[in-house]
């Protein structure tokens, strides 16, 4: 991946936004969520239309093409290529006019759906195209795919939703692509050219275009056949092959009202499949299909589960989500009871068996209806959830047919992939025939891709045979376009190339998509290419659960299938440094395709370069990606291989050591914490000592108590629970560890410190593994199996405060000292809350106040916020509120260093800052991590509380 320097440096010279053309981050860019990877020249991250322009003219000059990006989210390789990439996120994302009277909206490209939707709510209006992607598809990158969603039923497709464009041709010229009839120019006269090839190809358009709703496969040349052409349909799906689109003008829809979901239970998939034409009768606004490997895989995912226990009856072999929005709970509840008579009347009911049992589970409760929406919209990447080698690919799962033939056509399709011994998952629109299909197969082996090619043919040729369409929501990128002849014949694909070569003669738009396109099993464009592979290497944690290279370590990389879902704005912890960055380099993907690159030898220096360091710098291993990334990249965990690398290649600097050995020099500390704590009162001390520590001089660190917990005051004969003191808690906020001992006690229970008797205080690891010392910490983690190991064996509990403490021993500890001694640990280790809200009876005071909780990110990812709003809301007359916020930014060390500050400030004043501000001022703050405690005090003029202190308040004596 050697830099073209001189196209970078021109670019550099002509463009006001960033330009990256080092290896670390082309490799961001060079997959997309398909099989396919394509090293870009370039990027450029432009900040203005005139940067594209500039940019554009270079590449014109060059003969480099271009290759405008959105969220990156597509399914076929459209967004990625040997070219400039564009990305359009981080600048040209905002709304330029929102039109409530006339349902109309003009946004830039690169402004992201949901966005979109939430400045639209307060207007009573949203936009209709609904994809799963939807937290971080772009309006531009819809456009381009013409997508779609699981209301198309009601609403179409983008097509039907886009008013106009504003767009550069490749020529550099500005156009407007609507309705009107152009001014004299050359955009009038292109014009004219597509309007005279529409009415010479109107039969064969008619002869040969599928007729189903869902076809996006091709240039929209049809729209070119009728009177009243509208132009910007016909750069809808074009894939960014025609022009580059600068501004969008949308058709907006009332926001929907009240509705419910019919649950739709089946005992075989061909049932739902037969039932899907008769459901859609009812006028439901969507059907969407789960089948049984998709309700398996979502309740191996933790962030899931829960939902799948609330709306799964039994074992079926599909469910169909039938969804109704009438306008009212009278309306809703009488589809509800037709949709219950019709399953009847098609002989489905619960009290049934074999072939005739099923029935509907209806969902009217809010929260569980988007609890499955956003389970259903993780539905590929839950498919993708899968450790093996094997993966569900991506290149047949979008066709559509009509209704009437879709239980024979899905059925021919699972005997197709029987036959090549493999199968398929299948779930999505079944109200509008088109359903998603992957077969799992190994894209590193030869066998795998060359059954790949069959299963194509032979799905295509089924497709065709039921008059339906190859490609039904994904587009074509790499993977369909190929197939464009033999599903549309040859004169309409000539049709398409003289639409490419009209507006594009010299190929500078992406070029190879829609028309002109490599093989769809060319492995030269694969991510897992002929010459890939990583070689052994030594890994510090027990990645065994995954294959491959390093102990599996490679294949835990390689579960990343860049479905982008890191790159959300809003909800959840992931990616906390992404929102406040908007860059590449800082979301889960991102991080976890540079690792992919340096365990490959596809980026110099590896695992321990410059490059790997700079790309995990804003990770704060919050840990969101544990429980958010419907695929399980773990990136918290991963990082500390990158740091147990490099500190065994570079050492240690004082920084580090500081951070890392706290547990070993916070006793001798303690005793001179007078002195210590004179740092935060002298600023010339703070500025004098940030380079030597690491520590900003803007930042105040925790103050050192000169009177730390110890362990003999809580050392009651047969307790009922073992307590662990903390480092955070036991030196630098004692009186939590105090509080904490007096309310279990108010319980009745009997309290001892976990200790081993060595004299030195138990310590879970988690600060030597912020700095990559593995061995240390794994020494430190079988101290504390050993210790408790007694007590475990009779199901005595260890309960901690320090969320990321206590909670190690349910994660890391299991990759450091894998064996049932650490699952006995991590089924042992319960946070303060989760003990008291299972095993506790406080008696408790009222309290008038409204308490504010903000959840350690650890917290969320191990889902143990709930059990402390449970524990919360039994206090009398409080009323209790969770501030949805992610990460606050803290994290550890991360706050304090003089390069990160910015970053941690930036990522508490997204949402905690200000939810704080916005609290009343009597107010009571829990935060019960000791890093979001100080992020408070530092950035607001509140003060948090743990909930021992605040419980121990409240104890009625």
């Amino acid at each position: 991946m050697r830099e073209n320097a001189r196209l970078s440096s021109r670019l550099r010279g002509a463009v006001t936004g960033d330009v990256m053309a080092d290896a670390a981050s082309r490799a961001r860019y060079a997959t997309d969520a398909s099989i396919y990877q394509m090293v870009p020249e370039a990027v450029v991250v432009p900040r203005s239309v005139e940067d594209i322009e500039a940019t554009m003219a270079i590449a014109r000059e060059e003969g480099t093409p271009i290759l405008p990006r959105g969220g990156g989210t597509s399914q076929c390789g459209q967004t990625v290529n040997r070219a400039i990439v564009l990305d359009n996120t981080r600048h040209l994302n905002r709304i330029l006019d929102i039109d409530a009277e006339n349902l109309t909206a003009r946004v830039q490209p690169g402004l992201v759906l949901d966005e979109l939707n939430r400045a639209l709510k307060p207007h009573g209006l949203w936009f209709p195209v609904d994809p799963s992607t939807a937290s971080r598809c772009t309006l531009g990158g819809m456009a381009a795919n013409n997508s779609s969603g699981g209301k198309s039923l009601r609403y179409g497709i983008m097509r039907d939703n886009v008013r106009a464009i504003s767009a550069l041709l490749p020529d550099g010229t500005k156009a407007q692509f609507n309705r009107d009839d152009p001014a004299p120019g050359s955009y009038a006269d292109l014009v004219s050219d597509m309007r005279a090839l529409g009415r010479r190809e109107a039969d064969e358009i008619a002869a040969r275009f599928p007729t189903v709703q869902r076809r996006v496969g091709g240039y929209n040349i049809d729209v070119l056949t009728g009177a009243d052409v509208n132009m910007a349909h016909l750069l809808v799906g074009s894939e960014g092959s025609l022009a580059y689109f600068t501004e969008l003008e949308l058709s907006l829809a009332p926001l929907q009202g009240e509705k419910v979901i019919g649950v739709c239970h089946f005992p075989t998939f061909y049932a739902a499949m037969e039932a899907a034409q008769h459901l859609v009768t009812l006028m439901p606004q969507a059907v969407e299909l789960i089948d049984d490997t998709m309700i398996a895989l979502g309740r191996e995912i933790p962030l899931f589960r829960k939902t799948i226990e609330a709306f799964v009856e039994g074992d079926p072999a599909a469910l169909l989500l039938v969804e109704f929005a009438q306008g009212s709970a009278a309306a809703n509840a009488a589809k509800l009871a037709e949709l219950a008579q019709l399953m009847g009347d098609h002989g489905f009911a619960f009290t049934g068996a074999g072939d005739r049992w099923g029935g509907v589970v209806p969902v009217t409760d809010t929260a569980l209806q988007n609890a499955i929406a956003e389970y259903r919209k993780a539905g590929l990447n839950v498919m993708m959830s899968m450790k093996e080698a094997g993966k569900p690919i991506s290149f047949v799962e979008d066709c559509a047919v009509a209704l009437p033939d879709l239980a024979d056509y899905t059925q021919g399709v699972t005997e197709i992939f029987a036959r090549h011994g493999t199968k398929g998952t299948w779930y999505a629109h079944a109200s509008v025939g088109c359903l998603h299909v992957r077969p799992v197969l190994n894209m590193r082996q030869d066998k795998d891709v060359k059954t790949m090619r069959a299963i194509a043919e032979e799905c295509f040729d089924l497709v065709k045979r039921y008059k339906g369409s190859h490609s039904g929501e994904h587009g074509d990128g790499i993977a369909r376009s190929e197939f464009h002849e033999k599903m549309f014949g040859a004169r309409i694909v000539s049709a398409f190339e003289a639409v490419k070569s009209r507006f594009d003669p010299d190929g500078l738009m992406n070029p190879g998509k829609i028309v002109q396109a490599p093989a769809l099993d060319d492995r030269r464009v694969f991510r897992y290419g002929p010459d890939y592979a990583v070689p052994e290497f030594e890994t510090a944690l027990d990645w065994s659960a995954w294959p491959g290279a390093g102990g599996g370590f490679q294949g835990a990389v390689e579960m990343c299938n860049n479905n982008g879902a890191c790159r959300k704005l809003k909800g959840g912890v992931m990616c906390p440094s992404f929102r406040a960055t908007r860059n590449e380099r800082d979301t889960t993907r991102g991080r976890a395709n540079t690792l992919r690159f340096a365990i490959s030898g596809q980026m110099p220096g590896g695992l321990t370069s410059d490059a790997m360091n700079d790309t995990l710098k804003y990770c704060v291993s919050c840990k969101g990606c544990r429980r958010e990334c419907p695929t399980g990249v773990d990136m918290a965990r991963m990082k500390i291989e990158v740091l147990a690398a490099r500190r065994k290649q570079r050492g240690m600097t004082l920084a580090d050591k500081m951070v890392g050995y706290l547990p070993h020099y916070a006793p001798t500390a303690a005793k001179f914490a007078w002195l210590i704590n004179l740092r935060n009162r002298i600023g010339l001390v703070r500025k004098l000592t940030e380079r030597i520590t690491g520590i900003s001089h803007r930042r105040a660190v925790p103050v050192w108590s000169s009177n730390p917990f110890r362990d003999d005051e809580a050392q009651e004969a047969n307790p009922d629970v073992l307590l662990f003191a903390d480092v955070f808690n036991r030196y630098f906020e004692p009186e939590n560890l105090g509080a904490a001992v007096r309310v279990l006690r108010a319980a009745g229970l009997r309290v001892a410190v976990a200790r081993d008797g060595s004299g030195r205080a138990l310590d879970c690891g988690r600060t030597l593994l912020a700095v990559g010392c593995v061995e240390e910490a794994r020494a430190e983690v079988a101290r504390v199996i050993d210790a408790t190991a007694a007590a475990v064996a009779k199901g005595i509990p260890l309960v901690g405060l320090e969320p990321s403490s206590i909670l190690t021993f349910r994660d890391e500890a299991l990759g450091l000292c894998p064996g049932p001694e650490a699952e006995a640990l991590a089924q042992s280790a319960l946070t303060f809350e989760e003990f008291l809200v299972q095993r506790a009876n406080l008696p408790l005071k009222s309290l008038n106040k409204t308490i504010y909780v903000h959840g350690h990110c650890h917290q969320k990812a191990h889902d143990a916020v709930t059990p402390l709003l449970d524990l919360l809301n039994r206090i009398p007359q409080a009323e209790v509120s969770l501030i949805e916020s992610g990460c606050c930014g803290m994290a550890g060390a991360f706050g304090y260093a003089p390069d990160t500050i910015d970053i941690s400030l930036k990522m508490a004043n997204l949402d905690l800052f200000p939810a704080l501000a916005a609290a009343p001022e009597v107010a009571v703050v829990v935060a019960n991590g000791t890093s979001c405690r100080h992020q408070i005090a530092d950035g607001t003029p509140r003060r948090a509380m743990h909930l021992a202190r605040l419980l121990d308040q409240v104890i009625d004596d």
